[in-house]
């Protein structure tokens, strides 16, 4: 992984992932795991206080890779999912139930605070001797018969295939020439995490309101995580309130089902919107995770479509270099657009419409999503269908997803 001689700042690999957030470290842990020399380049991710649903493929393509045993203590099994209309509307759908058990599986997936997550996944790169860790800012990328990265204290890494896993405001996005297409939302959420009276069952609530859903997802110990979803001023207010009040509100939008609560500290606060790559790679560039699509934090997809990515262009990657091929041609590039496109396009437009769904005052609107959550109450096979796709969507399942290695 040393630099051509005479180029003492150039650092030659085979793939350079760059961005160090759950996506970007999974893509080079997969990479390295399948004996590719990879660099890893990004500063450490910065403190997160938010928590992850990873839904069980994730989980299996975590273990697959070693991850899972750092962070298996700190997470949570989501068991059941719980669905109440809380609109107040005229036309309410059903309390609707969905149980892990009736399709087999111990657990939907489990609840992880990011923190630890980021930091499991940091202790198994640190043990991978094919990835080496590049604490730098990118600058730019530039890309011909390679893709070389030009980094903050002027140093060059030069690979044959680059993962842009750097966030929304992707430097690699820019630099493949490829743009985004965006959804706005008159809406903001507020994360936190608390600590309640009574025992939560494994069991994740989503109330849904007139604004948008809050939703209660188990942590371990008497402990949950919230998502809070409304209009950007009432948002505002409960972000900046101080801590007892904010408890109160908690409290009052779950009714109480958790007793009396206590907030811990770290709050996040941020408008809510989707946007969605018009191609997820192109110039020797694969993009992942918020490079590629960002969802609003409404069933729980955003991250697991990143692991996703990063399972799948690690899939692609590790099948041409065991044939001896250039891992960042054109070809395979391509195949990645045309394999992830159609789980993160249709997983967005259900998060969509199931969000307008609920601040919709039409009538029919409302009717249609209660006519949906009465039919899945009451067909069994509509609801199993339902469930194994969230868990694990037939056209998307890449191996790691199903706990087969990449070697």
């Amino acid at each position: 992984m040393n630099g051509k001689s005479g180029d003492r700042d150039m650092v030659q690999v085979e793939a350079a992932v760059i961005g160090a957030g759950p996506a970007g470290l999974t893509a080079a842990i997969a990479l390295a795991s399948a004996g590719i020399e990879t660099a890893l380049i990004a500063p450490k991710a910065p403190a997160d206080h938010r928590t992850t649903a990873l839904m069980m493929g994730s989980v299996a393509a975590l273990e697959t890779l070693g991850v899972w045993a750092h962070c298996a203590a700190q997470a949570a099994p989501l068991r059941s999912l719980r669905i109440v209309d809380d609109t107040g509307r005229l036309l309410r759908a059903p309390e609707t139930c969905f149980e892990s058990s009736e399709i087999g599986l111990p657990a939907f997936g489990y609840n992880v605070e990011n923190r630890h997550l980021v930091a499991a996944l940091e202790a198994r790169a640190a043990d991978l001797p094919g990835l080496r860790r590049i604490e730098q800012e990118v600058l730019g990328v530039e890309t011909a018969d390679r893709a070389t990265a030009t980094l903050k204290d002027g140093a060059r890494v030069s690979a044959r295939l680059v993962v842009g896993a750097d966030g929304h405001r992707s430097t690699c996005r820019a630099a493949a020439g490829i743009g985004i297409r965006s959804l706005r939302y008159n809406q903001h959420a507020l994360t936190f995490n608390l600590r309640h009276a009574r025992p939560h069952r494994d069991i994740s609530t989503e109330f849904q309101t007139a604004s948008g859903p809050f939703t209660v997802v188990p942590l371990p110990g008497d402990r949950s995580s919230i998502v809070c979803v409304a209009d950007p001023a009432t948002a505002g207010r409960l972000a900046a309130a101080v801590d007892e009040m904010l408890a109160r509100e908690a409290e009052r939008r779950m009714h109480s089902i958790l007793g009396k609560v206590t907030l811990e500290p770290g709050r996040g606060h941020f408008p809510l919107s989707g946007e969605t790559a018009q191609l997820f790679a192109a110039r020797r560039i694969a993009l992942v995770g918020e490079a590629a699509h960002r969802f609003p934090p409404i069933g729980a997809q955003g991250l697991n479509l990143g692991l996703r990515d990063a399972a799948t262009v690690a899939e692609l990657a590790a099948d041409a270099h065991r044939s001896g091929s250039d891992i960042g041609h054109e070809g395979l590039l391509s195949r990645y657009d045309r394999m992830r496109r159609l789980d993160v396009e249709s997983r967005s437009l259900a998060v969509d419409l199931l969000n307008r769904t609920l601040l919709s005052d039409f009538l029919p609107v409302q009717g249609a999503r209660g006519l949906g959550l009465f039919l899945l109450n009451r067909v069994g096979p509509l609801r199993r269908l339902v469930m194994r796709e969230g868990i694990a969507p037939m056209v998307a399942q890449p191996r790691l997803m199903r706990g087969e290695a990449l070697v």
